[in-house]
């Protein structure tokens, strides 16, 4: 018998398979990929032609101990999209990894559309 993480976690699973299918990014328009865990958020932008990380942020950044809050990961939402600006990216798909547009991930996109990005 499984335990109800387990299955929440088979769901979760299931729900990223199914996004990944439908998603990919390219040159033009890279991937931004969104990891939540409890304490903290993780963001990357991905060219899956050739598979590189062109941009990255995470609340873990520079030894920043505090959980991720909605208010910081607005913050860090606004930080990605001026670095993504910087090298010339406005265009994004969006990743949520199976994870629901709700709370920390909604915040994260908004702050990214807020300083300029469009997905």
């Amino acid at each position: 018998m499984s335990t109800k993480s387990e299955k929440s976690a088979e769901l979760r699973a299931r729900r990223k398979l199914r996004i990944r299918s439908k998603i990919s990014g390219t040159v033009e328009r890279p991937r931004l990929s969104l990891y939540r865990s409890n304490e903290h958020v993780y963001a990357q932008v991905i060219d899956d032609t050739v598979g590189n990380t062109v941009v990255s942020i995470s609340s873990f950044e520079k030894g920043s101990k505090k959980r991720a809050s909605v208010e910081l990961c607005k913050e860090l939402g606004k930080k990605l999209g001026e670095r993504c600006l910087a090298k010339n990216i406005s265009k994004i798909v969006f990743d949520r990894n199976g994870n629901q547009y709700h709370g920390r991930v909604k915040a994260f996109a908004e702050g990214a559309r807020e300083s300029g990005l469009q997905f």
